[in-house]
């Protein structure tokens, strides 16, 4: 696993050992990415983090800083680490928190996000999107935008809770995103 695009391009990501958190593919943050278009400047909220590939990857492409959410001491300990390896600690905070703890708190702060990067357990991903729209809402700015991977077997995630501008569903074999831009519709 490597970060794919920018200042980073090419350097190589530690992953949690076991099966507990399954990566990114590379294809798969190259395509969401292109999705996406420019980050410069964001602030950005990755759940379920796992590695943290997807945060140090908007990092790499220009975010202004990242926040990475995971609940799993193995999973944060790799993240921190890879964002230590990559000289990129200074932009990242990093959150051992279960996402609806990290959600509150993050509101709590005050703090507010213009990506989010939500990649939860394939299992867990209807049970997440039923309650992360209403959470995530008041942390989102209005034009930021929400990903979600999921898994290709599952109807697209309709996040309640979001005002919902367009959205972008893509399937890449087993997995498949839905990139969801805030905003009035048009």
């Amino acid at each position: 696993m490597r970060i794919v695009a920018g200042t980073h391009r090419g350097r190589r990501l530690r992953a949690p050992a076991g099966s507990a958190t399954r990566p990114t593919a590379d294809r798969v943050r190259e395509a969401v990415f292109s999705i996406i278009g420019p980050v410069d400047g964001l602030d950005v909220l990755d759940l379920f983090t796992g590695s943290g590939a997807l945060g140090l990857e908007a990092l790499s492409r220009g975010a202004a800083s990242a926040t990475l959410v995971d609940h799993s001491p193995r999973a944060v300990a790799v993240a921190r680490a890879n964002a230590e390896e990559l000289g990129l600690d200074d932009r990242v905070r990093i959150v051992r928190r279960d996402w609806r703890s990290a959600l509150a708190a993050e509101r709590s702060a005050g703090r507010s996000f213009g990506l989010c990067l939500l990649d939860p357990p394939y299992s867990l991903t209807d049970r997440v999107v039923a309650g992360v729209g209403a959470l995530l809402a008041p942390l989102m700015t209005s034009s930021g935008t929400v990903v979600i991977e999921h898994s290709a077997a599952l109807s697209p995630p309709d996040p309640s809770g979001l005002e919902i501008a367009s959205r972008t569903d893509r399937t890449y074999g087993d997995t498949a995103v839905s990139v969801i831009r805030l905003g009035a519709s048009s």
